[in-house]
């Protein structure tokens, strides 16, 4: 845990330097390049001073979605890694290999909302270093509480998915508490990664993630609401986004093993 954090610390350093004009221009050339990044709607390469600026890059134009109560939209540009039901409090990181939903909230969750999670659904976002790095709100809603829980940050592509079991139990998280304006339960989880490791979240600058802190640390609000698609926050490199839905309430519209922009339908609700 200590030694995939400290990387990512160091990578994160790097990231941020801002070199002069002409080195950083290859610098975020070369990168753009060796990851295709498609950069068609954001500002040229060059006017991005760092990495990091690079990575965590805005539209510069508004992308259009369906703005109706009943659906949820995809909060950010991903792949698709595994979707589907929470069974016996388990769901897949991906194919073959499960996680406990209970342990990767953390028992800073209430058990009686946790157990409106079963039979309900779940899906993962992978963000993959050439993705668009900010995440949205996929509904109107309201954020409740936040728990910010330290841990390793190993690598979260599908590699990696196959190797490590539960991985996105053992990597930094940070959850969210979330009700929709019917009062309908969900989770995001924003599950942390090697390289750089940190989520920032606009409604709370209190939540700083890859540091040196060790412990759990609980939030909880009672006046953050959000409208769909506006801005939550951002990573810095590629990471996962996990939701989770109480049962009965939505219906999925996405498949596993493709890739979703933000602004797509992801789901309907059914209450």
């Amino acid at each position: 845990m200590i030694k995939t954090s400290l990387i990512s610390r160091l990578f994160g350093i790097f990231a941020s330097i801002k070199f002069p004009k002409i080195i950083q221009k290859i610098i975020n050339k070369s990168y753009v390049k060796f990851m295709n990044v498609d950069m068609l709607e954001f500002q040229q390469i060059d006017k991005y001073d760092s990495l990091n600026a690079l990575f965590t890059r805005k539209l510069i134009k508004k992308r259009e979605f369906d703005l109706a109560s009943k659906t949820f939209i995809s909060p950010c540009d991903s792949f698709i890694t595994s979707y589907g039901t929470i069974s016996f409090g388990q769901a897949l990181q991906i194919k073959g290999f499960t996680y406990s939903v209970e342990e990767l909230l953390g028992s800073n969750i209430k058990q009686s909302e946790k157990d409106k999670l079963e039979g309900g659904k779940y899906i993962n976002f992978y963000l993959s270093p050439k993705d668009y790095h900010r995440y949205h709100s996929p509904a109107d809603m309201q954020i409740l509480r936040a728990v910010h829980i330290p841990g390793a940050l190993y690598p979260v592509n599908l590699k990696w998915l196959r190797k490590i079991p539960s991985l996105f139990v053992e990597n930094e998280r940070v959850i969210l508490e979330c009700r929709t304006q019917e009062n309908n339960l969900f989770y995001m989880i924003f599950v942390g990664a090697l390289n750089v490791g940190k989520m920032s979240f606009v409604f709370d600058e209190r939540i700083q993630t890859n540091s040196t802190k060790r412990f759990t640390t609980y939030y909880e609000y009672g006046d953050v609401f959000l409208n769909k698609g506006d801005n939550l926050g951002t990573f810095e490199m590629g990471s996962t986004i996990v939701m989770f839905f109480e049962k009965d309430f939505i219906k999925l519209l996405t498949t596993e093993g493709k890739n979703i922009r933000f602004g797509d339908v992801i789901a309907t609700c059914q209450l």
